[in-house]
């Protein structure tokens, strides 16, 4: 309804890849539901009732004096001390049975029996973050079990608690560098293709130069010398990526430029600007979205590898990388390998499925029909 026809024809034909449909409502679910990932997985609990009043831990800091507590530092909600705290209401008159329920006890620490109701704790559905060290039974890394879906890492960390942080960096990582990438090698195309001779001389001699650069040995040794971020590693990513729209780009406009529309609009005295961006780009976009798909593909191949090899994100930080590093270290675990390969295998295969459809919703041949 709010589409315009041509837009709502590329909408149609987009839906009649079936496989591109699907899998974009599937990749939706799951990116939507990892933006969520401090709901659906954190040790902090959603919501705490303690004396009438609600808490929400997830959001704020509260220290164990809000509860009742001696100490100014942040409560820890799996200890039993401050379970017992808000259970009773302040008092720490209570005990934890072998059933794992709180129940009353006077001073002298005799248990009375009856459970303690006068405050509760709303846990996530997965009670530890990407971070949380565990206590286990045995030793690192542990197998699957009805505690640990995934089976923990080499530290003790839940597998299934950094899968899920995982993608959602991983994911929003590739968009990220793809967006402004596209942005600026569509831009540096189009100025080449459009006015051609020194300008386009001139940029095929930087390309040509700039493409020579070992990418991967540039960030290894920025990584070397700064601390490595998020935002630095997409400064990166983006500095040498930009250059892989270039090509396609500037081949369409320099096919284009001499079309009879082109000339048409410009004897009209249209600028050469709208003459590009809405004329000529809408008929470089078929070769252009052909390409996106290799582009995110790639970029969450580079972000993985350089975790793998140690020269990525942060250790601290929630990559699916440094999890294949762990499954080939712990051969021992081969839920670690079995892991992180399912999770990259959907996740890749979603987003070409996804652009696959994508491409088939702007190609001229299929809108115009």
């Amino acid at each position: 309804m709010f589409l315009l026809p041509l837009n709502q024809r590329r909408w149609r034909n987009f839906c009649a890849n079936r496989r591109a449909y699907w899998s974009l409502c599937l990749f939706v679910v799951l990116y939507g539901i990892s933006l969520f990932a401090e709901v659906i997985a954190n040790d902090r609990p959603l919501i705490v009732s303690y004396k009438g009043e609600l808490y929400t831990p997830f959001l704020k800091f509260y220290p164990e004096t809000t509860f009742g507590g001696d100490f100014n530092t942040e409560a820890k909600y799996s200890d039993v001390e401050v379970r017992c705290l808000i259970a009773a209401g302040g008092s720490d008159a209570c005990w934890e049975n072998p059933e794992g329920i709180l129940v009353e006890a006077n001073e002298k620490g005799t248990v009375l029996g009856e459970p303690v109701e006068q405050g509760w704790i709303l846990w996530p559905l997965i009670p530890y973050k990407f971070n949380t060290i565990n206590d286990l039974d045995g030793p690192a890394p542990s197998a699957p079990d009805s505690s640990h879906w995934f089976g923990t890492d080499d530290t003790a960390r839940d597998v299934l608690a950094r899968v899920i942080y995982g993608f959602r960096l991983s994911v929003s990582f590739a968009l990220i560098v793809t967006l402004i990438t596209s942005v600026v090698g569509i831009a540096a195309g189009a100025v080449q293709g459009y006015f051609g001779g020194l300008v386009d001389l001139v940029f095929q001699r930087i390309i040509e130069l700039w493409g020579a650069t070992p990418t991967l040995y540039v960030i290894i040794i920025v990584g070397s010398i700064f601390r490595m971020s998020f935002w630095l590693l997409i400064g990166l990513m983006v500095l040498f990526g930009w250059i892989s729209l270039v090509g396609v780009v500037r081949a369409e406009f320099l096919r284009a430029r001499n079309l009879e529309y082109v000339r048409a609009a410009r004897a009209l005295g249209v600028s050469d600007l709208v003459i590009m961006v809405r004329h000529v780009l809408p008929n470089a976009m078929v070769a252009t979205l052909t390409m996106l798909p290799f582009i995110i593909t790639t970029t969450i191949g580079s972000l993985e590898v350089l975790d793998f090899l140690g020269f990525g994100l942060p250790k601290s930080a929630p990559s699916l990388g440094e999890l294949t590093q762990q499954a080939k270290q712990n051969l021992q675990a081969p839920w670690l390998a079995f892991t992180a390969f399912i999770t990259f295998t959907i996740m890749l295969s979603l987003l070409v499925f996804i652009f696959e459809g994508v491409r088939d919703a702007f190609d001229p041949k299929k809108t115009f029909r």
